[in-house]
Formats: C-alpha cells, sequence, structure tokens
C-alpha cells in the first residue's frame, strides 16, 4: 500500500507541473514531503520518513478502507486535527515501543481519538 501512495504522490506532482493549477500548492510539498488532510481539511506536509512509522501506516490504512484510494484527490486521514497535531508531536519527539502500541490500540478502538 505504501508504494500506491508513493506512486500516486509523485503522480499528483507530475500532473499539477504540468497543467499549471492555481491550486499546485495544495498537492505539491517540498522534496521529501508529502500532504494530508484531517477529516476537519486541515493540511499537514509529512516528512516521507512518516512511511516508516508503524502508527502512519495504520492511519494511511484506515483511510483506503473509509475513504478508499483517491484517483485525482487528496488522502484524508480519519483523525481531525486536533489529534493529527497530536501525532505529529509524538512521531516528531521519536515514539517508543510501548508507547506506539498504546497509539495503535487508540487508533483501532477510537477511530482516532479526537475524532467524533
Amino acid at each position: 500500500m505504501v508504494s500506491k501512495i508513493v506512486k500516486l504522490v509523485r503522480k499528483w506532482h507530475r500532473d499539477a507541473w504540468k497543467s499549471g493549477s492555481n491550486k499546485r500548492n495544495d498537492l505539491v510539498a517540498n522534496k521529501g514531503h508529502f500532504v494530508v488532510y484531517a477529516v476537519d481539511q486541515s493540511r499537514f506536509v509529512m516528512p516521507l520518513h512518516y512511511l516508516d512509522n508503524n502508527v502512519f501506516l495504520e492511519l494511511l490504512r484506515m483511510s483506503e478502507d473509509e475513504f478508499g484510494l483517491p484517483g485525482n484527490g487528496h488522502i484524508t486521514l480519519p483523525c481531525d486535527s486536533i489529534a493529527m497535531n497530536h501525532m505529529v508531536d509524538v512521531f516528531e519527539q521519536g515514539c517508543s515501543d510501548d508507547l506506539e502500541r498504546d497509539l495503535l490500540v487508540s487508533i483501532a478502538s477510537n477511530r482516532c481519538s479526537s475524532c467524533s
């Protein structure tokens, strides 16, 4: 699934540059990053190394289950911006195995604890 997402991100990047669209900044991120959205449409620019994080991969799986793979839109994760900001903070500080396990359980049982 990660390779599908990487391919989609690359395709969107190429298509945005080819089209010269004014919405290019909504689709394109700096090299080494990709864009995702929370359910409340908050935009997050994530570094590619997040794709190595089990919690983030689970969010992507949940997104695919809930919203499907976007054909020409953007990736929406099944969390609101409050939960996403919290997870970004945790990812940046480093995630212990215990904390990662707790986050995975919380996400699986609550569909992101801050989501309604």
